[in-house]
């Protein structure tokens, strides 16, 4: 029987639960996740980042800058929010809804691209994180890495996601 080759989305979600597991481990050296938390996607990255890299990130993380940033985003992000990272049942737009994270916010980052995208999920990480929320990181990185259509369809996926449980909370609302 043949095995059909894994989906980009899929590939990309198996290595963003790999880098969650990493480091939400308590095994993981809490020095390097202080680290990784502090580094900027605009800032050429310290010498350990790249040691980091080698080591777990995908071949092609640094293909070209602007993928580079994207995965020092990614990884930061997921450090700023350790040790709650990555619920594979939980999406981004979901719990965005959830802990009521503003609309317009939403609106700013779904629009946004480069390293303002950048910036803007870096602050979704740290608001998440205030709440003790972790999400479907497939989502972010999506969101991040892709272009066109697919990165389209991150933005869709989220706020689709976001305004059903918006709507949801409005009618539990309603009933109490």
């Amino acid at each position: 029987m043949a095995t059909q080759a894994p989906t980009e989305r899929e590939g990309l979600a198996s290595n963003v639960a790999r880098l969650a597991r990493l480091l939400e481990s308590d095994s993981f050296p809490t020095g390097e996740r202080a680290r990784l938390k502090r580094l900027r996607p605009t800032a050429p990255p310290p010498l350990s980042f790249y040691r980091f890299a080698l080591k777990y990130l995908p071949e092609d993380w640094d293909r070209h800058l602007e993928r580079q940033r994207d995965w020092i985003t990614i990884v930061a992000g997921m450090a700023i929010m350790s040790p709650f990272i990555h619920d594979p049942k939980s999406p981004l737009g979901t719990v965005l809804g959830q802990e009521r994270y503003s609309e317009a916010r939403l609106e700013r980052l779904l629009a946004a691209e480069g390293d303002v995208l950048r910036t803007l999920a870096l602050r979704v990480c740290r608001f998440l994180a205030a709440k003790g929320r972790a999400f479907n990181w497939p989502d972010m990185a999506s969101l991040l890495l892709s272009r066109g259509d697919p990165r389209r369809q991150a933005q869709e996926r989220i706020a689709r996601d976001y305004y059903r449980q918006i709507e949801l909370a409005e009618i539990q609302d309603k009933a109490q």
